[in-house]
């Protein structure tokens, strides 16, 4: 009988695969991608909207130099369009979506320049993620961000704070207006009190009740239990400025406390939630 291995030590194997062998130049050569849509949605609380002005600042060192790296990217167009943080692919070399067990889809990188965020293009895409409307968002609202935190698949849920002003220091300063949430579970689902790293999960979409994008993950706070994200003004002006469209609707189920791991990892093994694998030279 053929035992399946965890999925968990598929993605560990896949990308030490992908940056020995991969992106150094041996892009997947199967069919183009597809995954069958699948169900993902939950819960949301009610609560003023985040503050429009007088943000705290939080403040981040970007490396002066790029490496050896890895995070998270998801689908916003079936056409072979990924999105991601942009300190996941940030002076790649070479870049690649981690697909299945050795297997990897080299990607174009394309950075936004006025944003967090960077686009994925590959030949072949999944479905892509709805995109929440513009005026969803409430303090204390429940978000769920599923992603590849540590290189293993997980997910955490958090809690709407309000906005910050993200400030990056390192290869050229940049601002930027995000929304911070506190995380309320650890990576799989309550387990105590114990913070796990989050690297790894940048990239990752933070979904509302009905699985739709609110923002992008990009920056994480393991000691204050703290993940930001940026906000859907940010978001949809990103897509604009790649030319993608946002995708309309919601997943099939709610996603709620209960349902929102078994749903993430539906969304993982259809490929709308992906590894992303960066070689810097």
């Amino acid at each position: 009988m053929h035992v399946r291995p965890p999925d968990w030590l598929i993605y560990l194997g896949v990308a030490a695969t992908l940056l020995g062998v991969a992106i150094l130049g041996q892009p997947y050569g199967g069919p183009p991608l597809s995954a069958p849509p699948r169900a993902a949605p939950g819960t949301g609380g009610p609560g003023p909207a985040p503050p429009p002005s007088f943000d705290p600042t939080i403040t981040v060192e970007a490396p002066a130099a790029a490496g050896p790296g890895a995070g998270t990217a998801f689908s916003i167009s079936s056409g072979g369009f990924w999105l991601t943080a942009r300190h996941v692919v940030e002076g790649c070399a070479r870049a690649a979506i981690v697909v299945g067990p050795g297997q990897g889809v080299a990607a174009e990188v394309r950075i936004d320049p006025r944003g967090e965020t960077a686009v994925l293009v590959t030949q072949g895409g999944a479905p892509a993620l709805p995109l929440a409307p513009r005026q969803s968002l409430k303090r204390g609202m429940l978000a769920f961000n599923a992603g590849f935190p540590g290189g293993r698949p997980g997910e955490v849920t958090s809690r709407l704070l309000g906005r910050e002003t993200l400030v990056v220091r390192g290869r050229r300063m940049r601002r930027e207006s995000v929304l911070a949430w506190a995380q309320t579970d650890t990576p799989g689902g309550p387990r105590g009190r114990v913070r796990p790293s989050l690297a790894g999960l940048s990239g990752a979409p933070a979904l509302d009740a009905q699985g739709r994008v609110i923002g992008v993950t990009i920056a994480q706070s393991r000691r204050r239990g703290r993940i930001y994200t940026t906000t859907p003004v940010a978001l949809r002006a990103a897509l604009a400025r790649a030319g993608v469209g946002p995708a309309p609707g919601a997943l099939a189920a709610p996603m709620t406390e209960g349902s929102y791991a078994r749903i993430a990892g539906a969304l993982r093994r259809d490929l709308r939630i992906v590894p992303v694998v960066c070689q810097a030279n």
